[in-house]
């Protein structure tokens, strides 16, 4: 039996693994979302809207989002939205926490039940009575 003659050359130490680098449209749609965000903040401080009237309509147009996760996306960003906004309001003594409590109790039950019918209620329906409620907004806010 002949040997085979030991190899000189070492093995090539391990690298560590690097993450893979997110592809670009997962970048763009990042940069879309963060957009989105920001859009729906400031005017979510400056008038009390955001997260329905703004985001939701720009997730789905913008960032291909689907109307019920559009919804539930906005939902979710209105907790941090409200926080830095109250924050704020509080700092300048404009928060009245009375009626906020109050406010707060009638939201958290109607949410609850909102979410409830968001789960159940169809795409298509879901868009038009969404944006049938924008339309009579605007026409409301314009006349009043």
């Amino acid at each position: 039996m002949t040997q085979r003659p030991q190899s000189t050359v070492a093995a090539p130490a391990s690298v560590p693994a690097r993450a893979p680098e997110p592809e670009p449209e997962r970048r763009r749609l990042d940069r879309r979302l963060a957009g989105i965000g920001a859009g729906g903040g400031v005017l979510s401080g400056l008038l009390g809207v955001g997260g329905g009237l703004v985001m939701v309509p720009l997730l789905v147009l913008r960032a291909g989002y689907r109307q019920r996760e559009a919804h539930a996306m906005s939902l979710g960003a209105i907790i941090p939205i409200s926080l830095a906004s109250v924050v704020t309001y509080g700092v300048a003594g404009e928060v009245r926490v009375a009626y906020a409590a109050a406010l707060t109790i009638g939201s958290v039950v109607g949410a609850r039940l909102g979410a409830g019918l968001l789960a159940r209620i169809r795409e298509r329906p879901l868009k038009i009575v969404f944006g049938l409620f924008l339309a009579v907004v605007a026409v409301v806010l314009v006349f009043k």
